[in-house]
């Protein structure tokens, strides 16, 4: 398949253009080109799904997306997991990102298969005016442990602790991810590949830390709890001055959650954690002594882009019942556009065209920021991105686009 950009062509890449592709993204990255990470991503390569600008024979610009699922409020929904934007240094202010963007976001929609994209923004400037909203944030924890404490752990709760290495337990490991995921939105579906690729200890990432973990904790009907960690031996003239760092938390039960980090809190010779993809709501906020000590900051997480309007807003559940028209601009995909009745609740929704009057009024980059129930109805409207056109309509609405759990980003692709 071969589109035509006014400077030149975008092309579907083959599966043998993968090496020159990584060459590209290390040059737009600035990353070196590792042989070891390169093989672990050769992987999940979807060459169908990528879009690729050549100036003559030189790959310049690139596109693309993975197949996968991304849990959203009371379900799972196909989405587009769009990565490796990128355009070759000689070749930026020339309207290849654009154009990638556009041709990206229209195949999605005609494909008619995934009614939503998700993205990890490199710089968060760039996406919004492709219709991407902000949907989930995170928090970076970096703290000093020695001044922590947790909770007791009742003596009454069962649980055993044991490390293993992870590529061991990927069967397991996964029937656990998938029990959680269905209660977390943010969270994207893993097949065999997937965990191939999220369990890889690549050498040349670890940052002079060790090789990666696993912590498991297993109570009276099995495995409900494991955290991915590594740790980095440093001294100062004071003493052991190490470092724990946790790439991943799973657990399916408060007394996991609490065993695994009280374990991971107190590991001999560190003194220090971090974590860098973290919940907004968090349980370890509430449950450590001092929760300032955390050094928890906010960032960008997931940004969400909706592509089928009526199909992503019924695809997904609502927190109260909910009865709305809301009136939607897109330039983008303008099928999205016009106004749209909105019938919801915990156990399934609906959302017809309709030519009733419309009770809100908002743009398709604020139904993204709304999508996982990360943002708050109100909090946007007070923004000026959602406009209040019936009296009470958003103290009526509002409370619906919620969740009871804050959406989580839990894995950058």
């Amino acid at each position: 398949m071969r589109y035509t950009h006014p400077m030149t062509d975008v092309v579907v890449p083959r599966a043998e253009d993968f090496d020159e592709i990584a060459g590209l993204l290390a040059l737009a990255f600035h990353v070196g080109l590792d042989p070891e990470l390169l093989e672990v991503e050769r992987g999940i390569f979807e060459p169908e799904r990528g879009l690729l600008v050549r100036d003559g024979t030189t790959a310049v610009a690139y596109a693309a997306a993975f197949t996968r699922e991304l849990g959203v409020p009371g379900a799972s929904v196909p989405a587009a997991h769009v990565t490796g934007v990128s355009v070759a240094p000689t070749h930026r202010r020339r309207g290849l990102l654009t154009a990638l963007m556009r041709r990206q976001l229209r195949e999605i929609r005609d494909a008619g298969r995934e009614p939503v994209a998700v993205l990890w923004a490199s710089e968060g400037r760039i996406y919004p005016r492709f219709g991407y909203g902000l949907a989930a944030q995170r928090l970076t924890i970096s703290c000093d442990t020695t001044e922590l404490r947790l909770p007791e752990q009742a003596a009454s709760v069962a649980g055993t602790l044991r490390l293993d290495q992870p590529a061991a337990r990927p069967a397991e490991l996964a029937r656990l991810y998938d029990r959680v995921r269905a209660h977390r939105a943010g969270w994207s579906d893993r097949d065999e590949r997937w965990w191939r690729y999220v369990l890889a200890d690549v050498k040349s990432l670890r940052e002079g830390a060790t090789e990666r973990r696993v912590l498991l904790h297993e109570g009276a009907a099995g495995l409900d709890g494991y955290a991915l960690f590594r740790t980095k031996d440093e001294w100062d003239r004071g003493g052991p001055r190490g470092e724990v760092r946790v790439d991943e938390m799973v657990a399916e039960n408060p007394d996991a959650y609490l065993a695994l980090w009280r374990l991971l809190l107190s590991i001999d010779l560190t003194r220090r954690l971090s974590f860098r993809t973290a919940a907004v709501d968090e349980p370890l906020l509430w449950l450590v002594n001092e929760p300032r000590q955390l050094g928890a900051q906010l960032s960008d997480g997931l940004w969400v882009r909706v592509v089928d309007l009526p199909a992503a807003l019924a695809a997904r559940r609502y927190a109260t019942d909910l009865d709305v028209v809301i009136e939607v601009t897109d330039e983008l995909l303008p099928e999205n556009a016009g106004r749209w009745h909105l019938v919801g609740g915990p156990s399934g929704a609906t959302c017809t065209a309709t030519a009733a009057s419309a009770q809100l009024a908002c743009d398709v980059r604020a139904l993204g920021e709304l999508y996982l129930g990360g943002a708050g109805l109100g909090a946007l409207a007070a923004a000026g991105r959602v406009r209040e056109l019936v009296p009470r309509s958003l103290a009526a609405a509002g409370p619906a686009f919620g969740w009871h759990r804050a959406p989580a980003p839990m894995e950058v692709f």
